[in-house]
């Protein structure tokens, strides 16, 4: 079966053992928290799911393990409105990420990445040949080079705009960067991709636009031959960080799937990714499209070059 989608985000899902504690710890120091949570994440599924919520028709191209994880979050995917007939089944286990979260809402993500570094560029070059109706295609790091490039010479080839959500940041192929539409690093995420050449040096390469989110100031939209212009961040009563820049990710191709520009997609982003840090968890905080339009009508954001 191909997926009926308007975007379709190729990347990561896991089970998330997430531990709330009053502060992250040091190198080599152990502290002790809640008990512990279990729910679904992954780069991927998050965006996926954010990309519903919003009200877009969402598919993912990922890879679960054959196990009891896999199949309870594939039942979750489908039960939030994504579209599964791209996900294959792995011969491993299924991602599993820790999530220490901190008073702050602050966080720290290990991952085992499982089937997720499974997933072949075969099989994302097949979820995405039978996606015709997909405009804008989400591309996270939790997965393998092979399936990333796939996803970047499947954009370029079809006229896909594509949405690349760095993280975990490593260092890229001119053959992925200039293929992007929008690259949406955080500062740490900035700095490997980049190094002191910061988002000049990845618009050089032919990327259209980096938008670099900067939490609580904001986001930071460069696009070639222009100023920079500054979203300022929307207000929000952050509880958990986890699956905000997904949330942001996602509200980006959602905004560009519907024709907006790129100035209004990133504070379409923000206003989401504002939202999924009030509550704990990277699935159940993402928002829906109600209170991400509510957001932005009492708050519409005062852009500075």
């Amino acid at each position: 079966m191909s997926p009926a989608a308007d975007i379709v985000v190729v990347g990561s899902a896991n089970v998330d053992l997430v531990i709330r504690v009053a502060r992250l710890p040091g190198a080599g120091e152990t502290v002790t928290g809640d008990d512990l949570q279990r729910d679904f994440g992954g780069k991927g599924a998050n965006a996926a799911v954010a990309a519903a919520r919003l009200g877009a028709r969402a598919a993912l191209v990922a890879a679960l393990g054959n196990d009891a994880d896999g199949a309870a979050i594939r039942e979750d995917l489908s039960a939030h409105g994504v579209d599964t007939s791209a996900v294959v089944t792995a011969d491993g286990p299924t991602g599993v990420a820790t999530v220490l979260v901190d008073a702050a809402g602050e966080n720290a993500i290990a991952v085992a990445s499982g089937a997720n570094l499974l997933l072949e560029g075969v099989d994302v070059r097949a979820g995405l040949a039978g996606a015709d109706g997909a405009t804008v295609v989400v591309v996270d790091l939790e997965i393998g080079g092979d399936a990333v490039l796939a996803a970047a010479e499947h954009c370029r080839a079809n006229g896909c705009r594509m949405v690349l959500d760095p993280g975990p940041a490593r260092p890229l192929p001119e053959a992925v960067l200039r293929v992007a539409t929008v690259i949406t690093p955080n500062r740490g995420e900035l700095e490997v991709l980049a190094g002191s050449g910061g988002a000049a040096s990845l618009l050089a390469t032919g990327a259209e636009a980096v938008a670099v989110t900067l939490g609580g100031e904001g986001v930071e939209l460069h696009e070639a031959g222009a100023a920079p212009l500054r979203v300022p961040a929307f207000p929000a009563a952050a509880v958990d960080t986890t699956g905000a820049g997904d949330a942001f990710a996602a509200g980006v191709a959602v905004a560009l799937h519907e024709g907006r520009s790129l100035a209004d997609a990133v504070a379409f982003g923000a206003a989401s990714g504002a939202l999924a840090t009030e509550s704990h968890g990277a699935r159940a905080a993402l928002p829906d499209r109600r209170a991400v339009e509510a957001l932005l009508g009492r708050h519409s954001p005062d852009r500075k070059s």
